[in-house]
């Protein structure tokens, strides 16, 4: 029996394919994709817990190499793979590892830094994020999370139990930046791809200097070298999928569109998607 948690939102209309929502750190399915809900209108939906995260059992440490053996337990049927941040890590070692089973692929913000770690400014932050683990370690969840979210108790989603929760995991999980990703090994396959970023324009500017910077460089790279289509959404950050939902949601729905396309054709289309609005760019 599978470990994992996961929530079945069904579409209306019967379909051969599924989408699978891979969460980031610091959160949990159905908190971190709540404003994807509509989309089951349109497809059969899986909201995933990690382990250690949601109402997923608990692990000894969070690893996104067990965690894509998990994701590819769900795939009995051609699959959309969205993952945000360290979902987004989770999500391309799932497709590497069966692509015959992907459907799309979305990224939202992915952290995979050690893809773009040749780059400075990804560089600088793949130090910064060691001293900070490093420092971190030795904190209570809790302080973990005032940490995270600040010392507001009303931005600490809820249940508070899942968020406490998910600070002691995301305390010892393996970090996903350091994941060693082939992602050159993607840009064949003609599923369409698609790498979404913020602009990180209304982030605070330490925010943007520590962590916002790095990670557009990334999602930037990740992108060319998987043959994916890159989009910027303006007013957001780390999160568009939350900040800016219905922009988000009409380019997954288009790219699960374009992927009837290409099934339907059986030809490729990897990476064709023009986006409707924000800011575009392949590089």
């Amino acid at each position: 029996m599978l470990p994992l948690h996961a929530t079945t939102w069904d579409a209306p209309q019967a379909r051969d394919d599924q989408v699978i929502l891979i969460h980031g750190t610091m959160t949990w399915g159905l908190a971190a994709f709540a404003a994807q809900r509509p989309l089951a209108g349109h497809r059969r939906i899986l909201v995933v817990d990690r382990r250690g995260f949601g109402a997923s059992p608990d692990t000894e440490q969070s690893d996104y190499d067990v965690d894509a053996d998990d994701i590819l337990g769900l795939m009995d049927r051609p699959s959309h793979l969205v993952g945000h941040s360290y979902g987004g890590v989770v999500a391309l070692l799932a497709a590497l590892r069966r692509p015959e089973l992907v459907r799309s692929l979305a990224l939202i913000e992915p952290s995979a830094l050690a893809v773009a770690a040749d780059h400075p400014v990804v560089a600088a932050a793949l130090e910064n994020n060691r001293r900070y683990v490093a420092a971190s370690r030795s904190l209570s969840a809790e302080e973990y999370l005032v940490a995270a979210y600040g010392p507001d108790e009303h931005v600490i989603p809820e249940p508070r139990e899942f968020a406490v929760r998910a600070a002691e995991t995301a305390l010892r999980e393996r970090p996903c930046w350091e994941a060693d990703v082939p992602v050159d090994a993607l840009r064949p396959h003609d599923y369409p791809k698609l790498v979404l970023a913020g602009t990180w324009e209304t982030a605070q500017s330490d925010y943007r200097s520590s962590t916002g910077e790095a990670l557009i460089v990334t999602a930037s790279i990740v992108a060319r070298r998987i043959g994916a289509r890159l989009h910027r959404v303006p007013g957001a950050d780390h999160a568009p999928h939350q900040q800016r939902p219905d922009e988000v949601n009409r380019l997954l729905l288009q790219l699960w569109d374009e992927a009837d396309t290409v099934t339907s054709a059986g030809n490729g289309g990897g990476g064709q998607l023009t986006p409707t609005s924000g800011r575009s760019t392949d590089d």
